[in-house]
């Protein structure tokens, strides 16, 4: 037979593979390992926002305890003042203060100044409990006192928190015998510039 009429084979392309039939795209291993990639993703993501917030809490907790130092540190000042060192306290009280607080001090501080000078007497004081307060009215401000500092505006202050704080001092009167004088205030904790300042205080029942 002639080689110009032999037929030629089959062409290879034409051969179809199990693959190019329809075969299933994708394997049980990797839906399996996609399922998974996406669960470490979520887990990674859950860890992050836990973290997150736990970090938040240890802040706001550290914070907190500063704020409370604060406040207890100027009420020490306060409730330790007496004829001796009138003087140095109120320079040291007034140094503490911010606002309103801060240019109406004299006024603010002046019941406290009074007594001191009327009763001639020396206090030694001790702070007994200090809490930070959330949420307060002013339903239980002590009437006839010092009327409290507006809060700094946040033009003014990062943040400000009231703190209330429990005290007694006790009074050694000149001719007279000791009183104990029990101290209940709220105070106005301000963070100006990074520097914690008292920018309110009044006593309560």
């Amino acid at each position: 037979m002639p080689d110009d009429e032999q037929t030629e084979p089959a062409d290879d392309a034409a051969t179809e593979t199990p693959d190019d039939a329809g075969g299933r795209t994708f394997s049980p291993y990797g839906i399996a390992s996609a399922v998974l990639g996406a669960l470490c993703v979520a887990a990674i993501a859950l860890g992050a926002v836990i973290w997150t917030d736990h970090r938040n809490d240890v802040d706001e907790l550290s914070y907190q305890t500063r704020i409370m130092q604060t406040a207890a540190d100027w009420t020490g000042v306060l409730i330790n003042m007496n004829t001796d060192n009138i003087k140095q306290s109120l320079q040291k009280l007034h140094d503490g203060t911010v606002g309103e607080l801060n240019a109406d001090f004299d006024s603010s501080i002046q019941p406290y100044q009074q007594v001191v000078e009327r009763l001639q007497s020396r206090s030694r004081g001790e702070v007994e409990a200090v809490a930070v307060e959330a949420v307060h009215h002013d339903l239980d401000a002590q009437p006839g006192g010092p009327k409290p500092s507006a809060p700094l505006p946040a033009s003014m202050a990062r943040r400000s928190d009231t703190v209330m704080v429990v005290a007694t001092s006790v009074s050694e009167n000149v001719g007279g015998k000791p009183q104990t004088v029990h101290w209940n205030l709220r105070l106005g904790v301000s963070d100006v510039d990074g520097k914690l300042m008292i920018s309110r205080v009044e006593s309560i029942r």
